[in-house]
């Protein structure tokens, strides 16, 4: 199987499986002279890893990192500084249960990559998806981890937005409240949690999943990164968001909505600050335009599908042409949205990294 590397001056390759020994990650391009602990990695894989809550998957994975080159330690026992040699990550799988998926070795699950990976390859692990699990993004958390510390300056940080019909409310939004003890959810509005309670509990006390909508933003981006035409920054963070697995949809700024503004509407006005530089007005460009930065804020939003392995039979089809219904056994978070937004915030940071990287090395400029 191909095509398991992103970017091109910070490059990340993931490897591993659902229910292999390990999973991780090599980032190739990373520049020397970062410094940064373990600690600055487990934090992001700890808000990730499942098991947290009753309204995401069981599964006890401790998700501790371990990283075996392209680092020395600055001699403090915690600080380690980056080489410049391709930095390797593993993380280790310790609670497997492969037995759940005995009974749809031969089966395709309706939604899932079965059909698709065995019509194309020949062969599918069928223990969890294999490569096409959500477990795979352990990884990218790891380098994303990574990245955020290659834009001096930049924040990236994400939130749920909605989960099936249930919408947060924007007045209420409180960055604050996305990390908080309380919060399973990753909102960022504190009245949106009860609500989404409610609606989880029924849907997975009736077999049933939802999708949801996470939106990512980027503060501190300096202005000039991407290009006008095959190398956009919107092109290549939709991209990256889009790899995640179970995304369907991306949109940056206003997306979709752009199609129901008139061009008045639309616009981003500007005006000459007292610092003499300009600023604008609005944000319906998501901070991006011509696919090169702006200096604004860098919004963007996916879509995460239904999790599809669901305990309702499902109409489907064995390996041998046989029509059969399919129910899922094991242990799947009703809303795989929910610990999307991590994974999120890692491939937009990624994405970052890497065009400061070439806008660097082309300008001479950050």
């Amino acid at each position: 199987m191909s095509h398991n590397t992103f970017g091109q001056l910070f490059r990340v390759t993931t490897w591993g499986e659902s229910h292999g020994p390990a999973l991780g990650c090599v980032v190739d391009g990373c520049p020397p002279g970062i410094r940064f602990s373990l600690a600055d990695i487990q934090r992001d894989l700890d808000r990730r890893r499942p098991g947290k809550s009753r309204f995401v998957t069981q599964r006890q994975e401790p998700d501790q990192v371990r990283i075996l080159s392209g680092v020395v330690s600055e001699g403090d026992g915690e600080t380690l500084v980056t080489t410049g040699t391709p930095v390797s990550m593993l993380i280790e799988n310790v609670d497997q249960r492969s037995k759940d998926y005995g009974e749809i070795a031969n089966q395709y699950r309706p939604g899932h990559a079965d059909y698709a990976y065995d019509v194309k390859y020949g062969v599918r692990d069928f223990r969890g998806g294999g490569r096409s699990s959500a477990r795979e993004t352990a990884a990218r958390v790891a380098a994303g981890a990574l990245a955020r510390l290659v834009v001096p300056g930049v924040t990236v940080r994400g939130a749920l937005v909605s989960i099936g019909v249930e919408d947060i409310d924007r007045a209420n939004w409180d960055w604050g409240f996305v990390d908080d003890a309380d919060n399973p959810f990753f909102t960022p509005d504190p009245a949106s949690v009860p609500r989404f309670e409610a609606y989880l509990d029924g849907l997975r006390k009736s077999g049933n999943s939802i999708g949801a909508v996470i939106e990512i933003v980027a503060e501190g981006a300096p202005a000039g990164l991407g290009a006008p035409i095959y190398a956009k920054l919107d092109q290549d963070i939709a991209s990256n968001l889009m790899s995640i697995n179970a995304v369907k949809g991306v949109e940056i700024g206003e997306g979709f909505n752009s199609a129901r503004l008139t061009g008045v509407d639309n616009a981003d006005e500007m005006r000459m600050g007292n610092d003499g530089k300009p600023f604008f007005l609005s944000n319906h460009a998501g901070g991006i335009v011509g696919g090169i930065s702006t200096g604004q804020d860098i919004v963007a939003r996916f879509a995460v599908k239904p999790t599809s392995s669901i305990t309702t039979p499902r109409r489907s089809v064995d390996k041998f042409g046989k029509d059969v219904d399919v129910v899922t056994k094991g242990r799947h978070d009703p809303c795989v949205g929910i610990r999307a937004v991590p994974i999120g915030e890692a491939m937009v940071a990624c994405a970052l990294a890497d065009h400061y990287l070439r806008h660097r090395a082309q300008t001479g400029k950050g």
